[in-house]
């Protein structure tokens, strides 16, 4: 901007005053840019990482007070990232690419996945199984780091948007058109766990249990289920923002959304919290501690958000 503001003012007054760089190169060498538009974000004992789009990968290893940008062989973006068992990072980008990152952050290898379908998320099993979800519901695992694969659909034409496992045998996924699925068998079977109001679009979902989940989307709108996704409830929030991420703490659940929302569940019902007033998404975040949310989303926008007390003090989650 330095630079464009430089030149015009040059080509107007006929100035033969050279152009001053200094902040273009600057910018440039700061770890965050403001052209990153981050989407997800996952953490071990030590290391942050934050993915995002055209190969961004950052990782910090100080809380968040500060980053380094990683040299990852990609330019394609980054959809999806997750922590393994073994503290190593699992990461997919849209070129139907998985990525496993050592604990530290620092080394990155990227495995093809076999699918002609376009994979939307991946996630670490609790027993170190990769997995990824995708389009006509499809979904792929490889129980030896990416050496051999298998797959599976329901033959739905729906994108499964989130994948989670509560357990080494028990997995949900949500999909478009409201489609919720499950597994018990450790991903042998796949069968139908319920749909979602007027055939919802899942931006989010966050299971604390496999019968007690909530998914977010357009509008604010949160659902809640305390069966399985066999019934859901819309709970009252104080946006109308759409929902893009649920961020799960010891004992409280948040929900991120456009224009810096951060929502909080208290008594079955979702109270926001003090954030910049930005125009800008968070989409994704992790618990630094028992008073701090570090939250990430467009624009290079990475926010460490002070908690009180009182918001961790009980069990949040209604029933």
């Amino acid at each position: 901007m330095t630079a464009i503001a430089g030149l015009a003012t040059f080509l107007l007054t006929g100035c033969e005053a050279p152009l001053d760089l200094d902040a273009v190169r600057q910018h440039s060498q700061q770890a965050v840019h403001r052209t990153d538009f981050f989407q997800a974000v996952a953490q071990n004992e030590e290391t942050i990482a934050i993915a995002g789009n055209t190969g961004v990968l950052l990782v910090s290893r100080d809380d968040g007070r500060s980053w380094d940008r990683l040299l990852v062989p990609t330019n394609e973006s980054f959809l999806s990232l997750d922590t393994c068992p073994d503290g190593s990072f699992l990461a997919l980008t849209f070129d139907n690419r998985l990525w496993h990152g050592t604990a530290d952050g620092a080394n990155w290898t990227g495995y093809d996945l076999p699918s002609q379908e376009q994979m939307m998320t991946a996630t670490c099993s609790p027993s170190g199984v990769w997995w990824t979800g995708g389009s006509f519901t499809t979904l792929q695992n490889s129980p030896d780091r990416g050496k051999t694969w298998h797959e599976t659909t329901l033959n739905e034409d729906a994108i499964l948007t989130n994948l989670q496992f509560l357990n080494s045998d028990t997995a949900i996924a949500t999909a478009e058109y409201g489609l919720i699925l499950k597994t018990e068998d450790a991903g042998q079977t796949w069968d139908y766990a319920g749909y979602l109001p007027d055939e919802f679009y899942p931006h989010a979902a966050h299971f604390a249990s496999i019968d007690e989940g909530w998914v977010g989307g357009l509008n604010g709108f949160i659902y809640h289920t305390t069966d399985g996704g066999e019934s859901w409830n819309r709970q009252p929030t104080e946006t109308s923002m759409p929902i893009f991420g649920f961020l799960n703490a010891e004992n409280a659940l948040f929900a991120l959304g456009d224009n810096t929302t951060v929502l909080e569940l208290e008594d079955n019902r979702w109270a926001g919290l003090k954030t910049p007033n930005q125009p800008l998404y968070l989409r994704d975040g992790v618990m630094l501690d028992n008073r701090k949310l570090l939250v990430a989303g467009g624009r290079g926008l990475v926010l460490r958000l002070d908690l009180p007390a009182a918001n961790l003090a009980s069990n949040n989650r209604g029933n």
